[in-house]
């Protein structure tokens, strides 16, 4: 049953014409707002993987709960269609449940605060903000654990309720959360912080519709939702043709033994509309790498793609969603059957990116994008120090973006361009580690006319005994070069223990116990290489050895001999009379087969095992 809006007046909205300049004030104001947001967020909150890494997506709609500016898509259908409740003035709304807002939040850990903002009886505008909790209960410290099986595993599910009812705050509901966790001083200040945020977006729409009035501020946010749309065709009409394309990664595996899991989209356009089909998707998992995926936010997903590829300067905003048709299958890796485990959803999340990518690239090679660092790696270290105080970190990882038309792919990056890193010294001073390294991989990104980014080789030394939890992915199928670029190295993990031991351990793990002295290096992947490697101008790849982001060795494969010009000239031409005089579009590497084949010798650890299907979810 979806909600029901309560408004005192009854007094409808006038349509009124509104000039490009008041448009455009209205438009930076609102932009403005949401940076904001993140200010007033970062500025309150506790947890590292929020006020360091800004882990948190902040959303100011119109008052049907469309979004006008953010970065994550609108929350808001999903809960309106939901609810089943009322919506009230002086109401505020908290959840946390993927389920419950039809995967418009995509795990539990994800805490939403959605604000309605009324103005003289009528409902004006939506303010929202979520950021990842650090820790929410459930088996493991940090809720994710890997080897979930159900949702119910993965610590506290808030279904949406009213935080605040009229004006009233309902003190009972948050104590109850908070005694579910094992940080409850970082969860209540994260959720003062995300209150505190909508707030001041809420302060800041009601300035302007004081200053400019409620009909031209409500006409605004219609014309800039249609002035999107009216991009967003032009766009989808120059570059999606009517013969359908198909475009399939993976996920390497569950941290149960099985993989890879496929990912596949077809796509094609009928008439201004496009359909984006993930029909051929593996089935759910038994383990949590599901991804609730909210069709809504892959439209976003897909409109930012394609924006930031086609024509970086449009606003993206929820106006062109009617253009765009969704179809994913019921039980599938990406539509799972409650009670699914979801905590460990970042890995397909990513990789939609990539595979977006693909699809969007095999028209317009020009455009296309190599695979990058379409993941969040977590780290997870948790105890109790010698003090007997309780200690857990949670930290996101950073690596190598792809080659990209323009250029290289930066190194050591985030996935998503807001996050931040955690500073050594933050980290140093606040657990009980050092950080023994720091640097990028020489040679992980894929060569290329632009290289890929590097990864990055960090080391934790532990000083107290604790407990090592691991989620990553592109440790065993490589990350794709693309125009003749290579594959970006894939990731690894190396346990070096106080006694001088090492042992190469698995990307997605729990329970793996340190004690002091013990160190881990957390080695990620490198983006994949855009355009033919023999075209890079061999003094930036003489250069890059300088500065150490290639070696002399891996040099070569550009068909540079560092400090040899004639040598260099001779390797090229040597290089090219052996190749195919055709680069494929995709270099994937080896073949799914050939990776389990070579699998230990290459990484170390055993090739996964090809997923079996409960019968009825194979039909899915």
């Amino acid at each position: 049953m979806p909600a029901t809006i309560v408004e005192t007046s009854t007094v409808p909205f006038e349509k009124v014409a509104i000039d490009p300049v008041t448009l455009d004030i209205i438009e930076n104001a609102l932009r403005n707002a949401r940076v904001e947001m993140d200010a007033t967020l970062v500025r309150t909150a506790m947890s590292p993987g929020i006020r360091e890494q800004g882990d948190s997506f902040p959303l100011i709609a119109d008052r049907h709960g469309r979004m006008v500016v953010g970065q994550f898509g609108s929350f808001i259908g999903g809960f309106l269609d939901g609810y089943g409740g009322t919506v009230e003035d002086g109401d505020m709304f908290f959840l946390s449940d993927p389920y419950s807002v039809e995967g418009a939040i995509s795990h539990s850990n994800d805490w939403l605060v959605l604000l309605p903002v009324y103005k003289a009886g009528r409902l004006i505008a939506w303010t929202a903000m979520f950021g990842h909790q650090s820790d929410i209960g459930g088996k493991v410290a940090g809720s994710m654990p890997i080897n979930a099986h159900s949702i119910f595993e993965e610590g506290v599910r808030i279904p949406p309720v009213k935080i605040w009812r009229k004006g009233e705050y309902n003190e009972d509901l948050i104590t109850l959360v908070m005694h579910q966790t094992r940080k409850p001083d970082w969860c209540r200040a994260d959720l003062n912080a995300l209150i505190a945020s909508c707030r001041v977006a809420a302060r800041r729409v009601l300035e302007l519709s004081e200053r400019f009035g409620d009909e031209l501020y409500v006409a605004a946010t219609e014309e800039l939702l249609a002035r999107n749309h009216r991009a967003m065709k032009t766009l989808i009409a120059s570059s999606i043709g009517t013969e359908p394309v198909s475009f399939e990664d993976f996920i390497c595996d569950d941290g149960m033994g099985f993989g890879p899991y496929r990912i596949r989209c077809t796509m094609h356009r009928e008439g201004d509309r496009v359909i984006l089909d993930f029909a051929g998707t593996d089935p759910q998992s038994d383990a949590s790498i599901n991804f609730y995926l909210n069709e809504n936010m892959f439209k976003m997903f897909f409109g930012i793609y394609m924006i930031m590829v086609f024509d970086p300067a449009i606003l993206f905003n929820d106006g062109f969603y009617d253009l765009i048709e969704v179809r994913i299958p019921e039980g599938s890796l990406l539509k799972p059957k409650f009670p699914a485990a979801l905590s460990g959803r970042t890995h397909a999340l990513g990789r939609i990116f990539d595979i977006l990518g693909g699809l969007l690239g095999q028209r317009t090679p020009e455009f296309l994008n190599a695979a990058g660092f379409s993941s969040s790696p977590h780290l997870f270290y948790s105890g109790v120090d010698r003090t007997g105080q309780w200690f857990q970190l949670f930290q996101i990882g950073f690596g190598g973006i792809p080659g990209r038309p323009m250029g290289d792919g930066p190194d050591g990056h985030s996935l998503w361009p807001g996050f931040t890193n955690v500073p050594n010294e933050f980290l140093e001073r606040y657990f009980p580690l050092r950080i023994e390294r720091y640097e990028t991989v020489p040679d992980s990104g894929g060569a290329g006319l632009h290289r890929g980014g590097n990864g990055i080789h960090m080391t934790y030394r532990f000083l107290e005994p604790g407990i090592v939890a691991i989620h990553d992915d592109r440790w065993f199928v490589p990350p794709w070069g693309v125009n003749g670029g290579a594959p970006g190295a894939r990731a690894r993990k190396i346990l070096e223990r106080a006694d001088g031991s090492e042992a190469i351990v698995g990307n997605k793990l729990e329970d793996l116990a340190v004690e002091a002295g013990d160190q881990l290096h957390f080695i990620t992947w490198g983006g994949g290489g855009w355009g033919d490697p023999l075209l890079r101008d061999p003094a930036l790849v003489e250069k890059e050895v300088g500065e150490g982001l290639v070696t002399a060795a891996g040099a070569r494969a550009y068909g540079v001999v560092v400090g040899d010009a004639a040598a260099t000239e001779a390797l090229r031409a040597e290089i090219r009379a052996a190749r195919p005089a055709t680069a494929a579009l995709f270099d994937r590497g080896p073949e799914i087969e050939t990776l389990r084949a070579n699998c230990l010798a290459e990484t170390g650890l055993p090739a996964p095992r090809q997923p079996v299907w409960r019968p009825e979810r194979a039909a899915a």
